[in-house]
């Protein structure tokens, strides 16, 4: 006679298997009333902006390879023993993925705090630069 088997789980998996399909307890509820409409808004503005984003983010990356196939000779130009092409690529393009990134980030944040003005009632202040009404 074969002996007996044991089924072996972790305590999480015990604990989410005993809890079954009970709603979680720590999701908040959301507020009432919703002004649906005025998150749609919220949710396309920031969308427009993330549609922005990823558009300067391919044209940044798809010109430094662009450069790199038009201009092979910077392969050739060394600086202090390393190629030019590389230092562009890790001392010239992080920074500018690092300021793209707080770029839109800064921006949405702008985008959220309109909201929050308009929600609260405040007069609409006039759009900032490059941003729609």
């Amino acid at each position: 006679m074969s002996p007996r088997r044991e089924k072996l789980t972790s305590p999480q998996t015990r604990v989410a298997l005993a809890r079954g399909n009970r709603p979680a307890q720590h999701l908040l509820p959301i507020p009432e009333p919703v002004d649906t409409e005025a998150a749609r808004r919220l949710f396309r503005a920031q969308r427009r902006r993330a549609v922005r984003t990823v558009v300067l983010l391919s044209v940044l990356l798809f010109g430094v390879s662009g450069a790199f196939a038009a201009f092979p000779q910077l392969s050739d130009v060394r600086v202090a023993q390393v190629p030019l092409s590389w230092l562009l690529l890790t001392a010239g393009l992080y920074p500018l993925l690092f300021g793209l990134a707080l770029w839109h980030m800064r921006s949405a944040e702008r985008v959220e705090e309109r909201a929050e003005r308009e929600r609260n009632g405040a007069v609409p202040t006039a759009p900032d630069r490059g941003e729609r009404p």
